[in-house]
C-alpha cells in the first residue's frame, strides 16, 4: 500500500523559508518520479515541482521557478521541497504525489501523471 506522509508546513511571514518533507513507503521509491502539488483556497490544484525517478531531471511551474527546490533522497525514501522567498499567494495545502508510471522516461509535468497522494501539509504565509 502506497503511503506518503508530508510534514513541515506552518505559518510563516512573507519572505521566509520553509522545507517540506514527504516520507514514502509501500513501493520502490527509487523507481518512481515524485511531485509536489498544492491547492490554494478556492483554486484548482497546481503541480509546482516534480523530479524524475532517478532524481536527475526536475520540473518547476512558473510560480515555483527560482524560489523552490525539489529533491529526492532515494536512500531515505524521502522527498523534499525547499521553499524560499515565500509569498502570501503561496498559502495552500501542499501534497506529495507519486507518478502513476514506474520509471517514466521523462519528468512528469501534469497532475494527471500522478495517482497517489498524501494527506497534505498546510502552508500559510502572512503578509
Amino acid at each position: 500500500q502506497v503511503r506518503l506522509a508530508e510534514s513541515g508546513g506552518g505559518l510563516v511571514q512573507a519572505g521566509a523559508s520553509l522545507k517540506l518533507s514527504c516520507v514514502a513507503s509501500g513501493f520502490p521509491f527509487s523507481e518512481f518520479a515524485m511531485g509536489w502539488i498544492r491547492q490554494a483556497p478556492g483554486k484548482e490544484r497546481e503541480l509546482i515541482a516534480s523530479t524524475k525517478w532517478n532524481a536527475e531531471v526536475t520540473y518547476y511551474s512558473d510560480s515555483a521557478k527560482g524560489r523552490f527546490t525539489i529533491s529526492k533522497d532515494n536512500t531515505e525514501n524521502t522527498l523534499y521541497l525547499q521553499m524560499s522567498s515565500l509569498k502570501p499567494e503561496d498559502t495552500a495545502d501542499y501534497y506529495c504525489a507519486r507518478d502513476r508510471q514506474r520509471r517514466r522516461s521523462n519528468v512528469p509535468r501534469g497532475i494527471r501523471d500522478f495517482n497517489s497522494w498524501g494527506q497534505g501539509t498546510r502552508v500559510t504565509v502572512s503578509s
